[in-house]
C-alpha cells in the first residue's frame, strides 16, 4: 500500500497509548486519516490523542475495530487478543507497528537512529538541532523531547527522523537514506540469544539503507567496530564518531549538570559542544546528531546551537524535582551499561551526597541473563532498593527474581523489596540534602516519584 492510499481508510491501533504507536497515530492524525485505537487503560497520551480526533476505546473488545480497514498492532499485543482475532475474521489488512511507520516514511528523505543504548536521546538530539536549522523535521520517538512535549511530529521539510527498535528486528522495514549505530551490546535475549545473533540484524539493517545514503557510527563502542568489519558495502558514506574517529572528540568537561566537549572533524575543528545536561554518553550522542546534521545540509552553528539548547527527553536521567535538597531523578536505564552510565552520570550528580536508587529489572529472560553485571554496575551507588521484575510481555521464568541481584550484592547496600509502598517510605526515610534518590528502569518504576517528592514533603511538616 503507498501513503496515499491511507487518505480514505480507516487505521485501528491496538496499543495506542504506547511511546511507539502513539507517535505514528499522531502523525496520520495530522494528515487527516481517520484514527482509532485502543489500550488496556487511560493515560494522558490517550487523552491528547483524542483530543486530536483519535476515537478512544479503553479495554480491549471485537467491537472496537467497527468499520476500520487497516488495523495496526503493537509487537507487545498477544495474538489472541480479541481486537486482533475480529480483524483476522473481517479480512483487514494487518500493519505491525514498524510497517506503519515504514509507509510514513516511505516519501521523505528518512534517517533511522539505531543501537543498543541512547537512540530515544539521540533521535530527539537531531530532531532539536535541524529544528533549530529551520528544516522542521518530521519525527518519530520511543520518548518525549522535554522541550516541545511531544513524541511526533508531521513537519513539512523533506526529512523524516525515526527512532529504530532493533528489539524484534521490524526495523529492516524502515530502508532509510540515512542511519544511526550509536553502539551494540547483546540485549532483548528473549528475541536474540547471543551477540551474533544481534550482529546479524545489525548487518541486514546496514544493508537496508538506501543506496548513495549514510551510515553515522559510534565507533567507541566494540561491537560497532566489529559490526563495521562484517560491512562489505561501498554504495553508501560510512562516517565514524568517537574519541578518534571522522567526527573526533576531544576536550571533553562533565559537569554535574552539563557537559562540553571540542568537536574536530577529519583534523579541522567544527566547533565547541556545549551541552546543558549531563554525561559522557550525552557527548557521544550529541556529535552522532551533530554529524547527521552536517549530512543533511544544516550548518554546524545552527546545530550546535540547538544542541546546546536540547533539554533531554522524558526519563532519561529527568529531573523531576527537589525537596529540602534532595533531588529526585527518573531514568529509563535497563540493560547494565545504561544503569552504570546513569549511575556515574548521578555521582558526578551528587557530589558529596548519596546516590539512593529503587530499581526495577525489566524482563524476567534480560534480569537472567545479567544477574551479575546488575549486581556489578548498581554497586556504583550508595543504597539500592530492589523491586521485583517487571515482566513486560513475559511470562515469569521459575527462579528468576530481582532476589538473585540482592543476594549476589553487599547485604549492606541492597534491600529486596517488592511493595511499591514500602519502598518509597524507605527511601525517603533514609535521603537527607544534598542526596539523589533515582527511580531506575523501563518498567512502571516511575510511578513512584510523585509518591517520593509528596512523602519528602510530608517529612518536612512532621
Amino acid at each position: 500500500m503507498k501513503l496515499a492510499e491511507l487518505a480514505d481508510k480507516k487505521v485501528h491501533f491496538i496499543g495506542l497509548g504506547g511511546a511507539g504507536m502513539s507517535g505514528i497515530a499522531r502523525i496520520m492524525l495530522a494528515r487527516g486519516i481517520s484514527v482509532s485505537g485502543s489500550d488496556a487503560k487511560e493515560s494522558s497520551v490517550l487523552n491528547g490523542l483524542q483530543t486530536l480526533g483519535a476515537t478512544v476505546f479503553v479495554g480491549h473488545n471485537a467491537t472496537n475495530i467497527g468499520a476500520s480497514d487497516i488495523l495496526v498492532v503493537s509487537s507487545a499485543i498477544d495474538k489472541n487478543n480479541p481486537e486482533v482475532l475480529a480483524a483476522v475474521t473481517n479480512g483487514l489488512e494487518i500493519l505491525t507497528r514498524a510497517q506503519a511507520l515504514a509507509m510514513l516514511m516511505s516519501e521523505s528523505k528518512s534517517i533511522a537512529v539505531a543501537g543498543t543504548h541512547g537512540k530515544t536521546t539521540t533521535t530527539s538530539m537531531l530532531t532539536v538541532a535541524l529544528q533549530q536549522a529551520g528544516l522542521d523535521p518530521s519525527f518519530a520517538i520511543g520518548g518525549m523531547i522535554n522541550r516541545g512535549g511531544t513524541n511526533a511530529h508531521l513537519g513539512t521539510g523533506e526529512i523524516f527522523i525515526a527512532e529504530a527498535d532493533e528489539s524484534d528486528g521490524s526495523f529492516l522495514a524502515y530502508k532509510p537514506f540515512g542511519a544511526i549505530i550509536t553502539n551494540i551490546e547483546l540485549d532483548h535475549v528473549d528475541h536474540f540469544p547471543d551477540l551474533d545473533s544481534v550482529y546479524k540484524i545489525f548487518v541486514d539493517f546496514v544493508n537496508s539503507i538506501q543506496t548513495g545514503g549514510f551510515l553515522i557510527a559510534g565507533i567507541d563502542s566494540p561491537g560497532v567496530v566489529a559490526l563495521l568489519a562484517k560491512i562489505s558495502r561501498s554504495d553508501i558514506e560510512i562516517i565514524s564518531y568517537g574519541e578518534s574517529a571522522d567526527f573526533s572528540i576531544s576536550h571533553i568537561s562533565l559537569q554535574p549538570n552539563a557537559a562540553h566537549a571540542r568537536i574536530t572533524k577529519l583534523g579541522k575543528v567544527l566547533g565547541e559542544l556545549s551541552l546543558s545536561i549531563p554525561g559522557g554518553h550525552n557527548v557521544e550522542n550529541a556529535t552522532a546528531a551533530l554529524a547527521a546534521g552536517l549530512k543533511l545540509g544544516a550548518p554546524v552553528g545552527e546545530l550546535l546551537a540547538g544542541l546546546s539548547s536540547f533539554s533531554g527527553a522524558k526519563r532519561r536521567f529527568e529531573n523531576k524535582g527537589s525537596v529540602n535538597g534532595i533531588a529526585v531523578i527518573d531514568d529509563y536505564g535497563h540493560h547494565p551499561t545504561e544503569v552504570r552510565v546513569t549511575l556515574e552520570t548521578a555521582k558526578r550528580f551528587a557530589g558529596n551526597g548519596r546516590v539512593i536508587v529503587i530499581f526495577q529489572p525489566h524482563r524476567y529472560s534480560r534480569t537472567a541473563m545479567f544477574v551479575s553485571e546488575f549486581a556489578e554496575v548498581l554497586d556504583i551507588a550508595d543504597q539500592i532498593f530492589l523491586l521485583e521484575v517487571y515482566a513486560a510481555s513475559e511470562e515469569p521464568i521459575p527462579g528468576v527474581s530481582s532476589i538473585q541481584i540482592a543476594n549476589a550484592m553487599a547485604s549492606s547496600k541492597v534491600k529486596f523489596e517488592p511493595s511499591m509502598i514500602e519502598v518509597v517510605t524507605e527511601a525517603a526515610k533514609i535521603a537527607k540534602s544534598g542526596d539523589v534518590i533515582i527511580t531506575l528502569g523501563a518498567g512502571d518504576v516511575n510511578l513512584l516519584v510523585p509518591l517520593i517528592l509528596q512523602t519528602l514533603e510530608e517529612q518536612i511538616a512532621n
